[in-house]
Order: C-alpha cells, then sequence, then structure tokens
C-alpha cells in the first residue's frame, strides 16, 4: 500500500506582542491564522473497518486540532511568560480577556514549533505529522517539516 498524504486546514485570530522587538510588532496586534496541517500514513485497508480507505478521518484529525491549538489560540493575547508583558497578561486576565502565557517569544516561527509538539502526542501511531504551515498574513508564513527535525 502507498503512503498518502492528507492536509486539513483551519483558521483561527489571535492577538500578541514581541517583547524586545526594533519593529511594529513589539505592539499588542493581532492576525487572522491559517494553519495548513499535513499528515502522512497508509489509508485502512481492512474493508470492515468503518474508516476503510482513509489515512485518518479527517474529522478525528478536526478534533485534535480544534482542542489542542485553535480552541486554546482564538481569540486569545499570547505573551512569553518570560518578559515583563506578564504584568500586561496580568491586567488583561482581570479584566475579562483571554490571555496564553507561553514559554516562548510567540513569532509564527515558534507557534508553529509549539503546535507540532502538540499534535504529535495525539495522533495515533500509524500516522505521522508530516507538516504543518502557519500563514499569519496572506504573503508571510512559517513552515514545520518532520524530516527536518
Amino acid at each position: 500500500m502507498s503512503n498518502i498524504r492528507i492536509t486539513k486546514q483551519f483558521s483561527f485570530e489571535t492577538g500578541h506582542a514581541l517583547y524586545g522587538y526594533d519593529g511594529k510588532c513589539k505592539n499588542v496586534h493581532g492576525h487572522s491564522y491559517k494553519l495548513s496541517v499535513t499528515v502522512i500514513g497508509e489509508p485502512i485497508s481492512d474493508q470492515g473497518n468503518v474508516k476503510y480507505g482513509m489515512v485518518i478521518d479527517f474529522g478525528d484529525l478536526k478534533k485534535i486540532i480544534k482542542h489542542e491549538i485553535v480552541d486554546v489560540f482564538d481569540h486569545a493575547t499570547v505573551f512569553n511568560k518570560n518578559t515583563p508583558h506578564v504584568e500586561l497578561a496580568k491586567e488583561l486576565e482581570d479584566r475579562g480577556h483571554n490571555v496564553l502565557l507561553v514559554n516562548y517569544q510567540p513569532t509564527s516561527e515558534m507557534m508553529v514549533i509549539d503546535f507540532a509538539e502538540k499534535i504529535k502526542k495525539h495522533l495515533p501511531n500509524h500516522i505521522v505529522l508530516h507538516s504543518l504551515k502557519l500563514q499569519e498574513t496572506e504573503t508571510s508564513f512559517a513552515e514545520w517539516y518532520a524530516s527536518d527535525n
């Protein structure tokens, strides 16, 4: 049987600020992110399996990504918890805002690494995370490939 890659796309809105950055992105701002998740595996060959012919049910992949990424990051503001932004984060939380504190600078590059680790933990053993593409604007994106790591 052949290995097949399948991709599911997601979108979410997230705010962030890059502490210590020397440009406009040091200010709190947001993006309409688009995340493409590609996995690789062999289609199920057991004709008695309800998922016969699928690498993974798109609905099952969607559940993983929604739980680990979309539901967490959508309409949240992300800050590196190891910066003075924690004071701003506390103020926003006290006012009822959804704030995420992460262990990294919340760039697309670092977010895609975080996402890869979260997703890999939930995939069935016979499915491999092949790549992620996190697009923060129409012309700017970060990509993660298993083959590079």
